[in-house]
C-alpha cells in the first residue's frame, strides 16, 4: 500500500510508524504488528503504532530515525506492508532457553539484525539471552563470521598482517600508536583499527584525530597498510562488522556486555582486516573489565582457541592495570604524553615500558629475536618516531608534528591532599567519572593529569590531579565529583596502635 510520508521527531522505544485506523483495516493491521516499509532509500522493518487523530487517510507518519534509514523525506511516497515475524526470532527463543545454535540459525539473527528485521525488543531479547546463556566456541566463532559476512573485508596485496586489540577498561591507554609506530619501524604492516570512548573518558581514536584524520574508507585502509605500514584509523568510519555497532546501541542501555557478543566482535572485526597474527591486550586489575588474573587466563583462552578456529595466530599480554596507564587522562592531554614517548621522553616509565613490551612481543610473533630489547632499540633511536610522523602525515596531519604543538584547556584547578600518607590505591572508575564531568571526550581540551601513583609519598597540600577543562561551569563540576570521591586513596604506614588493654 502506497501512502505519504509525514516526518515526526516523536520518540518510542523502538523504530516506529503511525497509521490512522482507516489504512489499518484495508491491511487488516492492527496496533503493536510489525511492518516493512520501503522508501526510495532503502527498507526498515518497524511496529505499526495507531492513532485516529495524528494523521489521516493516505498519510503515515514516521519518525526521523526511519526516515533517515528508507532515504524519506517529507511528502515522498512509500510502500507499507505486513512483514510476518522472521524464522530467527525462533532461534533466539532457542538461546533464551540455553540451547546450542547451529551456524546457520546464528547467521540469519545477524542478517536479520543488520538489515532490519528484527525489532530493538527482539535484538535485545538476543543480547539478554547471550549475556545469561552465553555461547560455547563453535557458536562464538560461527557469530564472528558471521559478522565479517554483513560488512567489509579488507583485502591487502602483501603480507602477513598484524594486528593489536586492548579489552580497555584502564584510563590513560594511549600505547597503541607508540606499539603501531614501533611494529611498523621493524617493517612489518600494522593497519589498526581502533574504537572511540563507549564508557570510558578516552578511546584511542578520540586522541588519535587530535592530530591527524581517523575517518577512513577500506581503499585508504588498504592504502596506508601497504605504503607506509601502519594506520591509526577509527573503525567506526568503516563498514566492518557493522552489527556490533548496532548492538552497542542497542545493549549499552541495558548495562550489559555480553562476553560472546564482545568475543565474536572483536575477532570478527580482526577477520575483517585479514589479520594473520593478533597480540590481545588484556588490562587486568581492580576496577577493570577484567579483575582477576584467573579472568584474564580464562579470556586469553577462549581467544587463542578463537583464533585457531578462524585462521589467526593469536597470542595475549595480561597486562597491570589497577592504576592509569601513565599520567594524562582525555584527548589532548594524552596525545601529547603519546608523543612525547615517541620523541625520546621516559618520564612515563609505565607508557614505555607497556608499549615496548607489547610491541616485542609482536615482533617476537614475526620472527625476530629478542623482541622487546629490539622494541627499545626502535624507540629509543627515533626510527618509531620518523615512522610515527610518516603514518600522520599520510593521514592528513602534520609531518612536523610536535607534542607541544597541542594545548589542552585553558580552565585548570588541582585537587591537593587533606592529609600525608602515601598511595594506597588509585580509583579508576572515580578518574573516569571525573574525566567526563570535564567534558571528555568530546571537549578534546577537557582531561587530567595525575601527579601521585600507588606507593608514593604525599604532603597534606600536594598536588594529586590537575584538571583541565574548556569550560569553566564543567570544570567545576568535576571538581565536586573529584571532592566528593576518593580517586586518590591515601593512607599513613601507621595503621592502627595497640597496647595491653587493647588485648
Amino acid at each position: 500500500m502506497k501512502l505519504k510520508v509525514r516526518t515526526t521527531d516523536m520518540v518510542t522505544s523502538s523504530p516506529s510508524i503511525v497509521m490512522g485506523p482507516s489504512d489499518c483495516g484495508l491491511l487488516e493491521l492492527k496496533e503493536n504488528d510489525r511492518v516493512r516499509i520501503t522508501g526510495p532509500g532503502g527498507e526498515a522493518v518497524v511496529l505499526l503504532l495507531l492513532s485516529e487523530s495524528m494523521v489521516e487517510p493516505g498519510v503515515i507518519a514516521v519518525s526521523d530515525p526511519v526516515c533517515s534509514r528508507i532515504g524519506a523525506k517529507d511528502g515522498d511516497e512509500v510502500d507499507v506492508v505486513f512483514s510476518p515475524m522472521p524464522e530467527s526470532v525462533r532461534a533466539i527463543r532457542r538461546k533464551m532457553e540455553g540451547e546450542k545454535l547451529d551456524g546457520k540459525e546464528i547467521e540469519s539473527i545477524v542478517d536479520d539484525i543488520y538489515h532490519g528485521s528484527l525489532s530493538d525488543i527482539e535484538v535485545s531479547a538476543w543480547l539478554t539471552a547471550l549475556h545469561i546463556q552465553g555461547m560455547d566456541l563453535d557458536e562464538i566463532a560461527s557469530f564472528a563470521r558471521a559478522m565479517v559476512s554483513t560488512g567489509d573485508v579488507v583485502k591487502f596485496d602483501k603480507g602477513p598482517v598484524f594486528d593489536f586489540h586492548s579489552m580497555g577498561g584502564v584510563p590513560g591507554n594511549k600505547v597503541t600508536p607508540i606499539v603501531v609506530s614501533i611494529v611498523a619501524a621493524a617493517g612489518l604492516m600494522v593497519p589498526k583499527t581502533s574504537s572511540r570512548a563507549i564508557s570510558s573518558g578516552c578511546g584511542t581514536s578520540d586522541f588519535v584525530e587530535t592530530f591527524c584524520d581517523v575517518n577512513t574508507t577500506v581503499e585508504d585502509l588498504k592504502r596506508l597498510g601497504e605504503s607506509v605500514g601502519g594506520a591509526f584509523v577509527w573503525g567506526g568510519s568503516l563498514e566492518l562488522a557493522p552489527v556490533d555497532d548496532i548492538a552497542i546501541k542497542v545493549q549499552h542501555p541495558l548495562g550489559i556486555n555480553p562476553r560472546a557478543q564482545m568475543l565474536a566482535a572483536i575477532m570478527g572485526k580482526k577477520l575483517a582486516v585479514s589479520a594473520d597474527y593478533l597480540l590481545m591486550d588484556i588490562p587486568t586489575g581492580s576496577g577493570t573489565k577484567v579483575p582477576s588474573i584467573e579472568d584474564a587466563k580464562r579470556y586469553a583462552k577462549e581467544f587463542m582457541e578463537l583464533g585457531e578456529r578462524l585462521g589467526i595466530h593469536v597470542e595475549c599480554a595480561v597486562t597491570y592495570a589497577d592504576q592509569p596507564v601513565g599520567s594524562a587522562i582525555g584527548p589532548i592531554l594524552e596525545a601529547k604524553e603519546c608523543i612525547q614517548v615517541l620523541e625520546g621522553s621516559e618520564q612515563q616509565s609505565s607508557v614505555v615500558e607497556k608499549a615496548c613490551q607489547c610491541a616485542g612481543i609482536l615482533l617476537e610473533m614475526a620472527g625476530f629475536q629478542n623482541g622487546e630489547e629490539m622494541a627499545y632499540g626502535l624507540l629509543r633511536s627515533g626510527k618509531a618516531h620518523s615512522k610515527f610522523l610518516e603514518i600522520v602525515a599520510a593521514q592528513g596531519g602534520s609531518p612536523t608534528l610536535r607534542s607541544d604543538d597541542l594545548v589542552p584547556g585553558r580552565f585548570v584547578k588541582d585537587l591537593v591532599s587533606a592529609r600525608s600518607g602515601y598511595v594506597h590505591s588509585i580509583n579508576n572508575k572515580d578518574l573516569v567519572a571525573i574525566v567526563k564531568a570535564l567534558g571528555s571526550p568530546r571537549d578534546k581540551g577537557a582531561g587530567l593529569v595525575l601527579h601521585k601513583r600507588k606507593g608514593q609519598r604525599v604532603v597534606k597540600g600536594d598536588v594529586l590531579l590537575t584538571m583541565y577543562a574548556e569550560n569553566e561551569d564543567k570544570l567545576e563540576r568535576a571538581m565536586e565529583i573529584a571532592q566528593r570521591y576518593t580517586p586518590v586513596v591515601i593512607e599513613g604506614m601507621l595503621l592502627s596502635h595497640v597496647t595491653s588493654s587493647d588485648i
